[in-house]
């Protein structure tokens, strides 16, 4: 006589045909996937979108199916919500992954300037999210200017001098030196925004460079344009917050939170300090928002 096991409601073993993949949950997957890889597409304005993500929230298997989908593509899920869709990131190796000197290519910039982009790359996020609750606020929208963000970089370029200078340190460092000193150091010489003939600005100036990154941003689906002011306007998207959040604790962005250049005083982030004022000391818990650990 064999014996026979009673199993509680609890301890029973999990049902094996409910619970297997199907061709039909793998394809449904890979779509969601899909979708998070067109940063522009919004889920409020496609239902097959809206209705796969509500399967990622409601069913846990469908959503372990879609992140081991995420993963095999070397990506990182970095949020799941009607706000930002499936909002994904590419790992380092990822066939996906972003590279500066594919993205000197893309922008026609010389091996020297890379520096340069990517500075400006780090200016823009510093700018869009100048304190800590701003990131950490899901519905905090950031906005940044062009002819801002240049003056943003000058300023910490200023910093840095003044602080080469009290340490005796050499302040003209030769113009290919590497580190992220050497670049902003090197983005002072540069024109801010150099002329044509037709008094188009020169791509290659700090405004042309920063013209060029919140371009590759706005097609990226990380800023919305919203105006020609100051050199072009924009505000930031939820997927934005999240790549930042992400890249917060780099050690760029830590060198830059070093320097202290961004005053925040009513909650309003300025770039410089009031015009009766020398001081460029932050107040007190306004540093950016990132983090040297």
């Amino acid at each position: 006589m064999s014996e026979h096991v009673e199993w509680s409601e609890s301890e029973g073993p999990a049902p094996t045909a409910s619970a297997a993949v199907t061709p039909a949950d793998a394809a449904d997957a890979a779509r969601l996937v899909s979708f998070g890889l067109q940063p522009k597409l919004q889920p409020a304005r496609d239902q097959e979108y809206a209705d796969l993500l509500r399967r990622y929230r409601e069913d846990p298997p469908f959503a372990r199916l879609a992140d081991a989908v995420a993963t095999g593509l070397g990506l990182i899920v970095l949020e799941v919500s009607p706000r930002a869709g499936m909002a994904v990131t590419a790992a380092e190796d990822s066939v996906f992954a972003v590279r500066m000197g594919d993205y000197a290519r893309r922008t026609s910039a010389d091996g020297g300037d890379r520096f340069l982009h990517g500075l400006a790359h780090l200016a823009v996020a510093a700018m869009a999210f100048p304190r800590p609750e701003d990131l950490a606020d899901d519905g905090y929208i950031g906005r940044v200017t062009v002819n801002g963000v240049d003056a943003f970089v000058r300023q910490a370029c200023r910093r840095l001098e003044e602080r080469a200078a009290e340490q005796g340190e050499n302040t003209d460092p030769a113009t290919d030196a590497p580190g992220l000193e050497a670049a902003w150091r090197i983005w002072v010489r540069r024109s801010s925004t150099g002329a044509t003939k037709d008094a188009r600005r020169l791509a290659g100036s700090t405004t042309g460079i920063v013209a060029k990154a919140v371009a590759f941003l706005t097609d990226s689906g990380f800023l919305q344009r919203t105006g020609d002011d100051n050199g072009g306007t924009y505000r930031t998207t939820a997927r934005y917050q999240l790549q930042v959040r992400d890249m917060a604790g780099s050690a760029a962005l830590a060198e830059l939170l070093e320097l202290g250049v961004v005053p925040v005083t009513d909650g309003t982030p300025t770039l410089l300090p009031p015009e009766e004022s020398d001081d460029l000391e932050l107040v007190a818990d306004a540093g950016l928002p990132f983090h040297s650990s």
